[in-house]
């Protein structure tokens, strides 16, 4: 069975090559070019990941977020970006996101991404009055995955240092 993953970005150039360095996974990869049309696709399909820019034509990666928020499944949003710096990555996390991905894309990481993302077992949405804290451990597995992409361990401990629990 293939994921889906949804790709927003204004640059249908980027989705074309994402397709191809991702075509030989079991992840199939749908376009949108602007907030509104993701959106739109997220009404009308599943996806598992979604994979968006920092900054769209209408809106931004926060807005991409708040929108899998609203929704019945829980999705993996992993934000790209060409300043992808360490605090940048340690605001996403502590935000919501799943990861962070530098532009222009690395194929082999962006492959290790998208296809864990898309592996990591279905949640079911919690209720609106349910509370649950998970921020700790969401922050160790990043910081064990950080080491393993060879960031410094210092660079790590200081993105973690600045992220709110």
């Amino acid at each position: 069975m293939r994921s889906h993953v949804l790709f927003v970005s204004g640059r249908s150039s980027d989705a074309r090559r994402l397709s191809r360095m991702l075509h030989d996974l079991p992840l199939v990869v749908d376009h949108a070019g602007s907030l509104r049309q993701a959106r739109a696709k997220l009404r009308q399909d599943e996806y598992e990941a979604i994979l968006t820019e920092a900054d769209l034509p209408d809106g931004r990666w926060l807005d991409v977020l708040q929108l899998v928020r609203e929704g019945p499944k829980e999705v993996e949003v992993i934000v790209t970006d060409p300043q992808a710096d360490a605090h940048f990555w340690a605001e996403a996390l502590n935000l919501g996101a799943y990861d962070l991905l530098a532009q222009p894309f690395y194929e082999p990481e962006v492959r290790r991404i998208l296809y864990n993302a898309c592996s990591r077992p279905a949640y079911r949405a919690m209720p609106a009055t349910a509370s649950l804290n998970c921020a700790p451990l969401a922050r160790q597995a990043h910081i064990s995955s950080a080491a393993s992409l060879g960031l410094a361990a210092s660079t790590a401990a200081a993105a973690s240092s600045h992220m709110l629990v």
